[in-house]
């Protein structure tokens, strides 16, 4: 029996998902924020500073060499997880959002110049738009958005029509925060590279619920975070080609990322710690590595198949709601489901479910394109993690029921 078969017992591994909110069993439906952690990532970070606190790569003393393999050896599970080439290719971030700007500022930045174009759709995260247009209007450059359907989809014909000699990088999410639709990524990344143009994938909501190979994607970068992952707030990673790394300068100065340093001049180190400076979250990303063995453990193939089929629960339970109409309509999607009530703004009732012990989240999501679109303010949101459960499904119909008739 695969471990997944016995929910029971893998939520129980979960602390938080055992609280009791205003007097209800908590109904966590907030993954796409940020997922819960495992008692052995809890641990792992405890017992980091219970036992290994030590700085990285700076002691040769025992408890500096025990937390440098830790470290260290969160690198090499990510760089198996995520089936990346080498270790090299791994630079540890504190997340998507360093990880797009290291590449906005390092990689294209230098070379950008007036009338260049960076190529995103519609539905990327701010993280994958803002900072394009900080190095745009620096250079001259252009960010250009690629359209999307009424569905919530990728218009894939669109965005490769955009591409052209002045497109310098095209940037894409591997599945949209906002509306869970899984964008043909593959499709993208062939057509851009047939072109000479390199690609930036956002795999923040992809990382956690299937399996990742950037390898055979082939992409020139591909970004996740962490906290999503199952593990510590302010960890990520960039993933990118190593003839890219070699070529691109550092984005921060400080300590660990020199060979040598003089008033004469200062000599570099190698990728990834080129990128690396100063003492980094040692204990964050040593819990992201007990999160990466966790869910190797449990398979990311059958967390994969557990969501899609709670992913067919809901969209059943949502299409039954009077008055509900959900945001997008993607035929892939994750279980990542936007929505709106008729009659009621989606602060209120997100407001309203946390009094019944649901956790959704309500806004713009960092998508005010995707928003725009839509010609919506905002819209309540409902993501779910291989660790829900057709009864908190049932749980949260219920509770959006009541909502619905105390806004009515």
């Amino acid at each position: 029996m695969s471990r997944i078969d016995d929910i029971d017992a893998i939520r129980a591994e979960f602390p938080q998902l055992a609280r009791i909110i205003h007097g209800k069993p908590l109904v966590y439906f907030d993954n796409a924020n940020t997922a819960q952690k495992p008692h052995a990532v809890i641990a792992a970070v405890s017992g980091y500073f219970s036992e290994h606190n030590g700085n990285v790569a700076r002691a040769v003393h025992t408890l500096g060499e025990e937390a440098t393999s830790l470290y260290e050896g969160a690198r090499d599970k990510l760089m198996r997880f995520v089936g990346a080439r080498s270790r090299e290719e791994i630079v540890l971030t504190r997340g998507t959002t360093e990880s797009i700007n290291l590449v906005a500022y390092s990689f294209l930045r230098p070379t950008l110049k007036p009338g260049d174009e960076i190529l995103v759709s519609r539905m990327e995260h701010h993280s994958n738009i803002v900072p394009w247009q900080l190095v745009a209007a620096e250079t001259g450059a252009i960010v250009v958005p690629a359209p999307i359907t009424d569905r919530g989809e990728l218009d894939v014909d669109g965005m490769i029509a955009l591409m052209n000699s002045r497109t310098r990088l095209v940037g894409l999410t591997h599945v949209s925060n906002a509306l869970g639709t899984i964008n043909p990524i593959k499709t993208i990344i062939d057509a851009a590279a047939a072109r000479a143009i390199p690609t930036l994938i956002d795999g923040s909501q992809a990382a956690p619920h299937f399996k990742i190979d950037v390898a055979a994607l082939n992409c020139d970068f591909y970004v996740l975070t962490g906290h999503k992952l199952f593990a510590p707030t302010g960890t990520g990673a960039l993933i990118a080609k190593r003839a890219h790394l070699d070529a691109m300068p550092p984005f921060m100065g400080g300590g660990e990322m020199i060979r040598r340093v003089s008033f004469e001049g200062t000599s570099f180190n190698d990728p990834p710690h080129k990128f690396e400076p100063g003492t980094p979250n040692i204990a964050g990303f040593i819990g992201l590595g007990a999160a990466i063995d966790w869910l190797d453990a449990v398979g990311m193939d059958a967390i994969a198949a557990r969501e899609t089929h709670l992913r067919d629960v809901m969209l059943s339970a949502l299409h039954e709601i009077p008055g509900l109409r959900l945001i997008g309509a993607a035929r892939e999607r994750a279980a990542v489901f936007s929505f709106v009530v008729d009659g009621a703004h989606a602060h209120d009732i997100a407001t309203l479910l946390d009094q019944e012990g649901v956790a959704v989240r309500s806004g713009h999501h960092c998508t005010h394109p995707t928003m725009q679109f839509f010609g919506l303010p905002a819209t309540v949101r409902a993501s779910l993690s291989f660790y829900n459960t057709e009864a908190e499904i049932a749980a949260f119909v219920a509770a959006l029921a009541k909502v619905r008739r105390m806004l009515a």
